[in-house]
């Protein structure tokens, strides 16, 4: 093996989800779109919770959490892709790559933290309507955030440490769009297995047992909407909660499939196509689902506007 196999790399090149040059340029013009649509939709949620004091609630709370973090999932990976559709050499150093990995991780393990947060708030709300606001007060709902941003942190520090501390020498072509560790760990130069088990340990905390906290709300919820008389209660709760799983389905669905497999040798297509899901689509979506078709939130709006 010559000496340069024997370096170490310094920076890495994303093949990206095309190598068609009019290919590129169509997804840029697309990705840009789906980026403005996501900087404007959650920003607008951001600032309508920050001046109207109607939604100054532990739902509209937990919302703007997940706005900020959708901002920052997105901007993490998309700006460095468009870029990427236009450039001949698509570079990133270890560095940036290194950056992306744990910014990336920090507001994904985040976000999954708080959609949990998010089915409990319902669940009380539609279970133990008399008991809510003693049951999620503000300190409580300022704890919980706290604890999801937290969680964030310390599982983005665990699966970044495991994944950048493998050597990675002479192959340093990753066929990807952005750095996320399934990706990189392809490119390692040593056993990668006790790096996937903590990867996959830590995708049990953050990702299944999330999981099975919402799916254990949503069961006591349904149970509960149907034995209600009103038949307008019903569809209000099915109207709010459907919106919510359909958010756990992209975004865990996703999710579970990059983290919580065996990590094979080559990325193939469905791995990226996949990855757009919970990198791009789903923060574009999330305002629209949650927010943007509540009357609350339209309220807030129409009377932002006549200001």
């Amino acid at each position: 093996m010559g000496e340069e196999n024997q370096s170490y790399v310094t920076e890495f090149i994303l093949l990206g989800l095309s190598q068609d040059p009019q290919t590129q340029v169509l997804l840029f013009v697309i990705f840009l779109i789906i980026y403005v649509l996501t900087v404007l939709g959650n920003l607008l949620i951001i600032v309508l919770i920050h001046i109207d004091s109607r939604l100054h609630t532990p739902m509209y709370f937990f919302l703007r959490n997940l706005s900020f973090a959708d901002l920052c999932f997105s901007t993490t990976t998309v700006p460095q892709v468009m870029v990427h559709f236009l450039a001949k050499r698509k570079a990133i150093s270890f560095a940036g790559c290194s950056t992306q990995i744990f910014v990336l991780l920090l507001v994904g393990c985040t976000e999954c933290a708080l959609l949990a947060v998010m089915s409990y708030d319902r669940y009380v709300a539609v279970c133990k309507p008399l008991h809510y606001s003693t049951i999620m007060t503000h300190g409580v709902c300022v704890l919980t955030a706290l604890g999801s941003w937290v969680s964030g942190v310390l599982i983005s520090l665990v699966d970044t440490t495991f994944t950048l501390l493998l050597p990675y020498r002479g192959n340093n072509v990753i066929n990807h769009f952005f750095c996320e560790p399934p990706a990189l760990l392809k490119l390692a130069s040593a056993d990668t297995y006790s790096t996937e088990m903590t990867i996959f340990a830590m995708g049990v905390i953050i990702l299944l047992a999330p999981v099975s906290l919402i799916l254990v709300t949503y069961w006591r919820i349904i149970s509960t909407v149907i034995r209600m008389q009103s038949g307008e209660g019903r569809l209000k709760v099915f109207s709010t909660c459907g919106s919510h799983l359909i958010v756990v389905v992209l975004f865990y669905g996703s999710g579970i499939f990059a983290y919580m497999r065996p990590n094979s040798k080559e990325m193939s297509e469905r791995d990226k196509t996949i990855s757009v899901f919970y990198s791009l689509v789903t923060p574009m979506l999330n305002p629209i689902i949650y927010s943007l078709r509540n009357k609350d939130v339209k309220g807030a709006l129409r009377k932002l506007i006549a200001k």
